[in-house]
Formats: structure tokens, sequence, C-alpha cells
């Protein structure tokens, strides 16, 4: 039957909305390497490398631990999702202006990471966790 231990900290949503981030972001790559022209393929391969890496971070936010750091992983699976889709939009619809919205993509993972930072300043060893 397998294993089926689940920590009782999990945030199941948040889960499952990384997942779903880290799948997007494989078929924006994938779409990148086998689909896309040159000048195309560098937006596409840096929005999904973004967006890769910040739903890994949010997985691990969504097993670790407390509020903030739970909160810490929506910003940063949120983050991540819109500055891939906004560099995916440029192309997609030939429309730049979809550009100004991947810098608040930009901002919502930069503040995941602070909020991780203040987490742990803020209740020293362990704090990640509560």
């Amino acid at each position: 039957m397998g294993l089926r231990y689940v920590s009782p900290m999990m945030n199941r949503s948040l889960a499952l909305f990384a997942a779903l981030n880290g799948a997007l972001s494989v078929a924006v790559g994938a779409f990148a390497a086998h689909g896309a022209a040159p000048p195309v393929k560098t937006l596409l391969t840096t929005g999904g490398h973004y967006q890769l890496a910040h739903a890994i971070l949010a997985i691990v936010c969504a097993f670790y631990g407390g509020r903030l750091v739970q909160i810490a992983g929506w910003l940063a699976a949120t983050g991540g999702l819109i500055f891939c889709l906004a560099l995916c939009l440029i192309i997609w619809t030939s429309t730049p202006a979809f550009g100004a919205v991947a810098p608040i993509g930009g901002l919502l993972m930069i503040a995941a990471w602070l909020l991780l930072a203040f987490a742990a300043f803020r209740q020293g060893p362990g704090a990640l966790a509560s």
C-alpha cells in the first residue's frame, strides 16, 4: 500500500500549488528547449528557471513549517508563477506590455526570501519550524 505519513504541519494547498507550478515550469522549459527560436528561448528559459526554483522553495515551506514560512511559500510560488507567465505572455501574444507584470512576480519572490530571513532572525534556532 505504500507509505502514507503526512507531516501534521504540511499545508496541502501550498504543496499542490507548488507541485503544479513545478510541472508548468518543466513544460515551459521543454518548449524553450525544443520549440522556441533563440530570442524567445532565453525569455522562456529564464522564466522557467525562476518558477522551478520557487516551486521547490514553496514545497519545502509547505512541509517544513510554521505560519511565516508557509506565507513565504505562497509568496514564492505565486511570484514564480506571475514572473514566468508574464514572460510567456510577452512571447505568445507579442505584447511587450506584459513585461510590466514581471516585476510584480519578482517582488513577491524577493518578499518570500526576506520573510524567511525575518522568521529565522526573529525566533532564533528552530524558527523556521514554528
